[in-house]
């Protein structure tokens, strides 16, 4: 349970520390437990971010330019292992990546998934967005590895710089 006794001092603010960057919430207003909770979820970042609903506008609101979503069943008996792996290729790309874990199960992900174009019978899959220009790429797997994610993302890293720098020189 969240205490917060500082809730009733005038002026006061909560503070969080998102992507590097200071997030403050106004405690001027009425706060309340469930005010106070959405603040903290849409503002959590961990090494990987489940999108729901609730985290939809962190995610979006985010300062990071790249996600990295894997798409995947998580009722699957591969889901934990796979989930392992990518939240260890997380840990070499913090702070450069958003990894983001879509669970098709949700209704709410329909969009998400349709977006990027992927069935239920290509999945898992990983799909890299790139939130300024909306370049993107997909990757269907058969298995969630660091390696694939790691040469997937150095791939669509080097693939972008290429694109920018005879732009840059002109």
């Amino acid at each position: 349970m969240w205490t917060f006794p500082q809730l009733r001092e005038p002026h006061s603010t909560c503070v969080l520390k998102v992507d590097n960057q200071r997030r403050d919430l106004d405690m001027n207003n009425d706060i309340d437990a469930e005010k106070m909770t959405y603040f903290v979820r849409i503002n959590e970042l961990r090494l990987v971010t489940e999108y729901t609903p609730m985290t939809a506008i962190g995610v979006m609101q985010s300062s990071f330019q790249l996600h990295l979503l894997l798409v995947i069943d998580k009722t699957s008996p591969k889901y934990p292992e796979e989930m392992r792996r990518y939240r260890e290729a997380a840990e070499l790309f913090k702070g450069k990546i958003l990894f983001i874990l879509v669970d098709i199960n949700l209704k709410s992900n329909e969009r998400t998934v349709s977006f990027f174009k992927l069935k239920k019978s290509q999945l898992p899959a990983l799909a890299i967005f790139n939130a300024p220009d909306e370049e993107q790429d997909v990757l269907t797997l058969d298995e969630v590895s660091v390696e694939r994610v790691q040469d997937f993302c150095n791939g669509f890293i080097e693939r972008m710089e290429k694109e920018k720098a005879p732009n840059e020189e002109l």
